[in-house]
């Protein structure tokens, strides 16, 4: 992005050509994407019983990047580094781009013993990375931050190599339970993001936390000049109670059948997007 310099031209009697205007300077980032700075926060603790999300968030990658392998990735907004020793497997250089400062302070102990990973503090709006640079882009449980995520497409598709792939977790609101429920009140499935937060925490001081409908976001995608190649419905089993009674060895061997069956439904709480660069 860039800030506007021109400004409008007195009226003047001279004949002399009108200077050459100065190069505009990119601006910083407007937006404010460090919630997990919050010292009582470690996100890092919140996986502590979600063996079940993260396996089969890696089942789902594993999935869609089956038999390939890059030069350069880079997972945007990463956190403390979860699936980066994971993309080792996937390519040769890999770059954790996270916005907060905490989490890059925990992500200096989960990958010591990974000093190739590079941390770079950036914002997905304003990636400090070179244009073209990464053949593969991971943006996984970041959209539920983003009500509006055109500039954040824009960006990643800049950074995105020409052949590259971008592997996009959506929070989905369209999943199989929020479809019962709002037919139920007799109305279809918001088609805008949806604001999850709790009532006494939507106010402008709270980060944004919303489910987005697929269909919408695979919009907004093309239209940042981006198209989806590949689906998958993830987590499709993710519930308090069942994590309870069920090992998550069969939770597990369930969700590897549904998540290719399941994806044109749109059911899991989390949908997983291959996207390319439209040609």
């Amino acid at each position: 992005m860039s800030k506007n310099t021109s400004t409008k031209s007195r009226s003047t009697k001279s004949t002399k050509k009108p200077a050459a205007k100065a190069a505009t300077k990119p601006t910083q980032s407007k937006k404010v994407a460090d919630q997990y700075d919050n010292g009582d926060y470690n996100y890092l603790r919140y996986w502590d019983h979600r063996a079940y999300e993260h396996a089969s968030e890696e089942m789902a990658i594993k999935r869609l990047l089956k038999g390939k392998h890059f030069k350069t990735a880079a997972d945007i907004g990463g956190g403390y580094g979860r699936l980066c020793v994971f993309l080792e497997d996937y390519a040769d250089k890999v770059t954790l781009a996270e916005p907060s400062k905490q989490q890059l302070k925990i992500a200096k102990d989960f990958l010591k013993g990974h000093p190739e990973i590079d941390q770079v503090l950036t914002q997905a709006d304003d990636l400090q990375l070179k244009t073209g640079s990464q053949d593969l882009i991971t943006v996984i449980r970041v959209m539920h931050h983003l009500p509006d995520p055109s500039a954040e497409f824009k960006e990643i598709r800049r950074v995105l190599s020409d052949d590259g792939i971008l592997i996009l977790e959506i929070a989905n609101n369209a999943h199989g339970r929020n479809r019962i429920k709002y037919a139920l009140k007799g109305k279809g499935v918001p088609t805008q993001p949806v604001d999850i937060r709790s009532a006494e925490n939507r106010n402008d001081d709270e980060p944004a936390f919303v489910n987005h409908h697929p269909k919408t976001v695979i919009k907004q995608l093309a239209h940042a000049g981006l198209k989806v190649d590949r689906v998958l419905s993830v987590s499709n089993l993710r519930s308090p109670g069942l994590k309870k009674i069920l090992p998550k060895g069969i939770m597990l061997a369930a969700e590897s059948i549904m998540q290719p069956t399941l994806a044109r439904t749109y059911f899991g709480p989390s949908v997983f997007l291959l996207v390319r660069k439209a040609k």
